[in-house]
């Protein structure tokens, strides 16, 4: 294709291998570039309509919809250290969710190695449920709704009465937000949790470790996106690039 070829939708559609509608709907959203129009009034799309495009397909396999749009708006903005802000997010995320996992699987391996019962005396280190929620990375409500659903038993402290989160439940607990990060139910999380209690944890060990390869395949689909992400930048924006 020519630089400074136009494209008519349809042809922008048959080069993205996308629909019309899509087409639009992409522009509409920001995925791509406004486009100009012909005296005539229809869109005439260009090279960088097109790279735009194959950058935001590329780019939506690793940080999603919502985060890709976020993104390619930003720099059709002329804002190019936001869209890197917001990539930066992306990483810092996998990051944060890789380490939670590697200390969740280094302790359930210890289960597996030394087994403690989840019934031992109460540690001597306990957590509110604010506390124990954000030691997890999840809201309070979930840790409300996990114990209705038997999964959790804190205990009450008897001046306050306030829920407390000691060593056994917060092992739980990181248990529970595994595998409901991980789509499993609570018929298959309570069995896990009693596999725990005598001593077998290879299923919660296979959960982590099958979220750890996924989010190994998320950071991969990053690194990917970049080629295509970068290219578009390089073409279409090096002064902003300079800039920075």
């Amino acid at each position: 294709m020519e630089p400074d070829r136009n494209l008519r939708t349809i042809d922008l559609a048959r080069a993205g291998q996308i629909s019309v509608q899509q087409v639009r709907n992409y522009e509409a959203s920001g995925f791509i570039p406004l486009a100009e129009r012909n005296a005539g009034g229809y869109r005439l799309y260009t090279r960088q309509h097109l790279v735009a495009l194959r950058a935001t397909r590329s780019l939506v396999g690793g940080y999603g919809w919502m985060r890709t749009r976020a993104i390619m708006q930003e720099v059709h903005a002329g804002k190019l250290a936001a869209a890197l802000a917001l990539i930066d997010e992306r990483h810092a995320e996998l990051a944060s969710k890789r380490q939670q996992l590697e200390q969740t699987l280094a302790a359930l391996r210890t289960l597996a190695a030394q087994p403690v019962p989840l019934t031992s005396p109460r540690s001597a280190q306990l957590f509110r449920v604010g506390e124990a929620a954000q030691q997890v990375g999840v809201r309070v409500s979930a840790l409300h709704f996990w114990e209705q659903e038997g999964l959790l038993h804190p205990v009450r402290d008897k001046s306050s009465h306030y829920r407390l989160y000691d060593e056994q439940q917060m092992r739980r607990l990181r248990v529970v937000a595994l595998m409901r990060e991980a789509s499993y139910d609570f018929k298959v999380i309570h069995t896990t949790l009693n596999e725990l209690a005598a001593g077998q944890p290879e299923k919660a060990i296979a959960a982590v470790e099958k979220r750890y390869a996924e989010l190994a395949r998320a950071s991969w689909a990053c690194l990917a996106a970049m080629t295509s992400f970068h290219e578009y930048i390089r073409e279409f924006y090096g002064e902003a690039l300079a800039s920075l």
